[in-house]
């Protein structure tokens, strides 16, 4: 019994090494693979890279990569086809869609905002009132009391 337990882990433990391995990049392609790969975000751990992860999902798509890139489909074609298969979480970049308009608009609109009400507190704190002449009439009365 324990040596059929030991076999059957072996097995297993084989199998996962087997699967594991680094993809064959197509020759001169290695520098493409890499920089696709460095794109592409591993939907397990969610703020690594494909290239970074270590999960299995990231090395099957880290092997769809090179069988895309074998069948001589261009990045983006690969691009399309994994946000096709994962969603648009899958890329570190999303493109502009009207999914992704407050990713890409959020921020410099908040920044605009901020800077806006910036200059507004800091107008109205500088802003300083000219004190006003003194009236004639209450110059004269206050004399006369003097006197």
């Amino acid at each position: 019994m324990l040596h059929r337990l030991l076999i059957a882990v072996c097995t297993a433990l084989f199998a996962v090494t087997a699967f594991a391995q680094p993809p064959e990049v197509p020759e001169g392609e290695q520098a493409r693979y890499h920089a696709l790969i460095a794109e592409l975000r591993c939907v397990i751990c969610q703020n690594r890279s494909i290239a970074e992860s270590d999960a299995p999902l990231a090395n099957d798509m880290r092997q769809i990569v090179v069988r895309q890139m074998q069948a001589g489909r261009s990045d983006s074609e690969i691009k399309d086809y994994l946000v096709q298969r994962y969603g648009e979480f899958v890329l570190y970049n999303p493109r502009f869609s009207t999914a992704t308009w407050v990713l890409w608009l959020g921020p410099p609109t908040l920044l605009i905002i901020g800077i806006l009400v910036v200059f507004l507190l800091w107008r109205r704190t500088t802003k300083r009132t000219e004190p006003k002449p003194p009236d004639a009439d209450k110059i004269a009365r206050l004399l006369d009391q003097d006197s």
